[in-house]
């Protein structure tokens, strides 16, 4: 498998949810997307299983909700790692749409030796 360079241009245009990467063959085992959300919405909680998560804000602000109660500030600018096997939530906490992607990849263990 031989993944190809891409581009895509983050042209929001009122959907809410955009895939850019699917995956293999696509990719090697990355997959990402845009997400608008508009104000007081939520992505809904969901679980990265066995995968690393990044979050890189565009525009807006708002939550990064963990499991447990925990909460990461988001505004435009800001990325989030999010470690695997753990349940969290987006949330719009500004009076306009907040804009992201995410990154999601497998997690790859090193070779043991």
């Amino acid at each position: 498998m031989n993944p190809l360079p891409l581009v895509f241009h983050l042209d929001f245009d009122g959907t809410h949810y955009r895939r850019l990467l699917s995956g293999p063959p696509e990719t090697s085992a990355m997959k990402a997307g845009a997400v608008e959300l508009g104000p007081g919405e939520t992505v809904g909680e969901h679980t990265t299983e066995g995968r690393e998560e990044c979050v890189v804000v565009l525009e807006g602000e708002g939550r990064f909700l963990l499991a447990g109660g925990a909460e990461l500030p988001l505004r435009a600018g800001t990325l989030v790692y999010c470690p695997p096997e753990t349940t969290h939530n987006v949330l719009n906490t500004g009076q306009v749409p907040l804009r992201y992607v995410y990154i999601v990849a497998k997690v790859c263990l090193p070779d043991e030796d």
